[in-house]
């Protein structure tokens, strides 16, 4: 799957990243995740995506996104936008797709060997438009859960899959071990991310 003398970038869409864990019982650990690819080939950009609500005094995100900036990633973000449904119901949207798949882009005559962590069905076009251009495909989110977190066509048209319940051993660690400034992330369990509503998370 992985050649060692392979450029790897890896995009995270950070809302379903967590997401994904979260409904297979775990938290990721970024600096083995980091490691983890680092022992696969030449690893020369690690993205994370996510959206802030900006107008908090306090983000419960804020000291992860703060470590990841000093630990080897590049952290992409933008505010998130709060509106009211038909129903009446405050919602919060975080959408990052459109900013990852232009960065993707921009990247991807650099790089032998794309890992996208997410999901999401809309990222089909964009595997495939990166496929187009001779490099490889690899998609990392969950058949596990119930419902699956991955969308069916994205798994096809993906080169390679894997399940990150088979990461566990390898990036995860327990929520019990998590430090009690690191809290759960209920802003971004909350976004509205343009899912069916039976996949809202």
């Amino acid at each position: 799957m992985f050649d060692p003398r392979e450029k790897i970038a890896l995009f995270i869409d950070g809302a379903n990243l967590y997401a994904a864990a979260k409904s297979l019982g775990f938290d990721i650990d970024y600096r083995r995740l980091l490691q983890e690819f680092q022992s696969k080939g030449y690893l020369l950009r690690a993205y994370y995506y996510t959206a802030l609500a900006e107008d908090q005094e306090y983000s419960s995100i804020r000291p992860l996104i703060d470590w990841l900036d000093y630990n080897g990633y590049t952290v992409v973000t933008k505010p998130t936008k709060e509106f009211v449904d038909s129903s009446g119901r405050r919602k919060i949207k975080g959408n990052m797709d459109i900013e990852l798949a232009v960065h993707v882009m921009e990247m991807v005559d650099s790089i032998d060997h794309l890992v996208l962590f997410s999901g999401d069905g809309d990222f089909r076009s964009l595997a495939e438009a990166v496929q187009r251009k001779g490099r490889k495909v690899t998609v990392v989110s969950t058949l596990s859960s119930q419902p699956p977190m991955i969308a069916d066509e994205l798994r096809r048209q993906a080169d390679h899959f894997i399940d990150l319940a088979s990461m566990r051993d390898k990036v995860g660690r327990d929520p019990s071990e998590r430090s009690q400034r690191q809290t759960e992330r209920p802003q971004e369990e909350n976004f509205e991310d343009d899912f069916e509503e039976d996949e809202v998370f």
